[in-house]
C-alpha cells in the first residue's frame, strides 16, 4: 500500500464508528456510506454538521417524505460537506418535483438522483437533465421491461447528466448486455453494469477488461462477479491500472478493513465489504491520474456509482427484513 493510503483506511473506519455512535437508529450500510464520503475526502467525520443537515431535511419535509427514508445520513452527509446545505436541498427538492412530474415514482433512489441533478448541474439545466434522465430511463425500460425499476433511477440521471447521446448509449449498452449477460447470472447486475462503463466514455475493449478483471479476482479467491458488486467490478475495469495491481489492492484493502472494529464478518458482509474496498481503491487511483479532466468525471461518476450500488443493496436488505417480519407475523 502507498504510505497515505492505510491512513485514509485508518480514517475509514474511524469515521465508521463515530456515525455509528452518533446515528445508530439509522441503517447501518447507509451510515458507512457516509463515513466513506468523509473519507475520501481525508476529513473526520462531523456528526454535529452532519446532524445539523439531518435536522434541515426534516424541517424541509413532511414526515412521509421519501427524504427521511433509508438514504437520509447519506444525504445528509453529502450536504454536510458541500459548504451550502441549504441551498443544495432546496435544489434538491425542486428537483425531486421536477423529477415526480416527468413520471418518476417517488421513493429512495429518486432523492438520491435528484440530489445527484441539484449537485452536480446549474439550474437552468435541471429541466433538460431531467427530461434527458427520464429518456434515458424510459429506452431502458423499453428493452427491459421487467428488468428496469427504481433503482435504475440513480443511474438514468447520471446519464442524464453525461453528454452521451440517448440513443447511441442506450444501443452501446445493449450490445454490452448481449455480450454480458452470458457470463453473469443476474441480469438486473448486468444491466447496471453496462451503464457503468457506458458513463466510462466508451473504454476500448470495455467488456474484455470487465472479464479479465473478474478472472484475475477469481485466481485470488475473490468474486467481485455477485450481484451487488459487479457494477464495482465495472468501475474498476475503468481505471487506468493494470489488473493485478488493482487485485492486490482490493484484496489488501478488504483484509485491512476485516481487522477494525465494526467490519468483522458478524458486523458486515463480505459483498458490502468488497463493494467499500473496490470503493477506496477507486477513489485512490483516480487521485492518481494526472489529468485532471479525466479525475473530476471519473471521481463524479465512481461517488454516484458507489451511492447507486449501496443504495441498492440496502434497499435489498430492508426489503429482506420487512419480508421476513411479514412471515412471522
Amino acid at each position: 500500500m502507498k504510505e497515505q493510503y492505510p491512513a485514509r483506511l485508518e480514517l475509514f473506519a474511524d469515521n465508521a464508528q463515530r456515525i455509528k455512535k452518533a446515528f445508530s437508529w439509522q441503517n447501518a450500510m447507509v451510515n458507512r456510506l457516509a463515513a466513506l464520503l468523509y473519507a475520501v475526502e481525508d476529513k473526520v467525520a462531523d456528526d454535529e454538521a452532519i446532524r445539523a443537515s439531518y435536522e434541515l431535511i426534516k424541517e424541509s419535509t413532511g414526515i412521509f417524505s421519501q427524504f427521511r427514508g433509508t438514504s437520509v445520513i447519506s444525504i445528509a452527509a453529502l450536504l454536510s460537506l458541500s459548504g451550502e446545505k441549504e441551498t443544495l436541498l432546496a435544489n434538491t427538492l425542486a428537483v425531486y418535483d421536477l423529477m415526480k412530474e416527468a413520471k418518476f415514482r417517488a421513493s429512495d433512489y429518486l432523492v438520491v438522483a435528484a440530489y445527484q441533478i441539484a449537485a452536480n448541474a446549474t439550474s437552468d439545466q435541471y429541466q433538460r437533465t431531467v427530461e434527458r434522465a427520464k429518456l434515458f430511463y424510459d429506452s431502458m425500460k423499453a428493452k427491459h421491461r421487467f428488468l428496469t425499476g427504481q433503482d435504475d433511477y440513480i443511474f438514468s440521471a447520471m446519464l442524464g447528466l453525461s453528454d452521451i447521446d440517448v440513443e447511441s448509449g442506450v444501443d452501446r449498452m445493449e450490445q454490452l448486455y448481449v455480450t454480458l449477460k452470458p457470463e453473469f447470472m443476474s441480469g438486473n447486475s448486468v444491466q447496471a453494469l453496462t451503464q457503468v462503463l457506458v458513463l466510462g466514455e466508451e473504454a476500448p475493449q470495455a467488456a474484455d477488461r470487465v472479464l479479465a478483471l473478474r478472472d484475475a479476482f477469481r485466481a485470488q479467491g475473490i468474486r467481485l462477479d455477485k450481484e451487488y458488486t459487479l457494477s464495482s467490478l465495472g468501475v474498476l475495469s475503468l481505471l487506468p491500472c493494470n489488473k493485478e495491481d488493482i487485485v492486490t489492492d482490493v484484496s489488501e484493502t478488504y483484509e485491512f478493513l476485516r481487522t477494525k472494529k465494526g467490519f468483522g464478518n458478524w458486523s458486515i458482509g463480505k459483498q458490502e465489504l468488497l463493494l467499500l474496498s473496490s470503493a477506496l481503491v477507486a477513489f485512490r487511483s483516480v487521485e492518481d491520474v494526472q489529468n485532471g479532466v479525466l479525475t473530476s468525471m471519473l471521481s463524479t461518476n465512481i461517488t454516484n456509482i458507489v451511492i447507486a450500488q449501496q443504495a441498492a443493496l440496502a434497499g435489498a436488505a430492508a426489503a429482506s427484513a420487512a419480508a421476513a417480519a411479514s412471515s412471522s407475523n
